[in-house]
């Protein structure tokens, strides 16, 4: 019986957990200021100030600065200004990509053909945009399950189990909580925790459950068996059933110069993951790499958000 200084039977009280600084954060070199910042400000200050020395002899001061002061402002929100967490010039470079990228595009390595000659021009017309062909930003899938990125490096991916923190005591969530920030601390490149939605299919636990129903040794066992493997159909049938997955993407960029098919970058994504899962085992994380296969399907199913995903092949998680 626990005493009356027992901590699991004291009462909830927030603890601090140290972990890392944002080491991806651009360093400050000059003032506030980022280097990107600076240049841009800097470009900004020379053009307004080449402006109003080529100008001077014919245009008044007052009438120059209120021809300037939009593009200053431009400028500084250009340098200074932050949309999703990201610069407002990445920001807006990225908006500009997206808009010069083709939205049509099918899988066809060896590319598009043209549409024939007995096409009429304006069947094509009303058609819309043409079609262009996907360009994934991976080049390959290793006998690991390591991803080649091209010139991004490697990344191996590893799927997570969840644990229950709020169920646990105030004791108990410091540990877990301890742990997992000693893993952070631990970290000697880029490290992804990915949480995705996808849809559930029940088809082969029903199956399953149908097919070893008759195996069962009391008639009772077969009856309840059959009666869950309906409800499941029901289920199934009138929710949309939604699951979430916990991913560790650890990449392994490779250098300018360096040979991307002898750099080592494969073993040492691979051992990192193991490193993720003797670093986890503390805090009740189970990690568990994926191979060549389980890969390949993750990635189709980034490319069909629809496709469900078979209960059997998934670890504990929300359901």
């Amino acid at each position: 019986m626990a005493g009356p200084d027992d901590p699991t039977d004291a009462p909830y009280t927030p603890c601090a957990t140290r972990i890392p600084a944002d080491i991806s954060r651009p360093d400050r070199i000059l003032g506030p200021f980022t280097a990107r910042q600076t240049a841009t400000l800097a470009v900004a200050a020379v053009v307004v100030y080449g402006g109003w020395w080529a100008t001077r002899p014919f245009m008044a001061p007052l009438a120059y600065a209120a021809l300037v002061v939009p593009i200053a402002g431009a400028s500084a929100a250009l340098a200074l200004g932050r949309r999703e967490g990201i610069g407002l010039d990445r920001f807006l470079l990225a908006a500009l990509t997206h808009a010069c990228t083709p939205k049509r595009r099918v899988h066809a390595p060896e590319g598009v053909p043209p549409l024939p000659d007995i096409v009429p021009a304006r069947w094509a017309k009303s058609a819309g945009p043409s079609v262009a062909a996907m360009r994934m930003p991976y080049d390959g899938i290793a006998a690991g399950g390591v991803l080649d990125l091209g010139s991004g490096g490697k990344a191996a991916v590893a799927e997570c189990s969840t644990v229950n923190f709020e169920l646990r005591s105030a004791a108990e969530q410091q540990g877990l909580s301890a742990a997992f920030a000693r893993w952070l601390n631990s970290l000697t490149g880029s490290t992804q925790l990915l949480v995705r939605c996808h849809r559930i299919d029940l088809a082969p636990l029903v199956d399953n459950l149908q097919h070893h129903a008759a195996a069962l040794p009391h008639p009772a066992l077969e009856r309840a068996a059959r009666d869950h493997a309906d409800f499941l159909s029901e289920l199934a049938l009138s929710r949309d059933l939604l699951g979430r997955q916990t991913l560790l993407i650890a990449r392994e960029e490779t250098p300018a110069g360096e040979s991307r098919r002898r750099s080592g970058r494969e073993g040492r994504a691979l051992q990192r993951l193991e490193e993720a899962a003797r670093a986890l085992a503390p805090a009740e994380i189970n990690v568990t790499a994926m191979d060549s296969q389980r890969s390949a399907e993750l990635l189709s199913a980034a490319c069909n958000p629809n496709t469900p995903t078979r209960t059997d092949d998934r670890l504990e998680g929300d359901v």
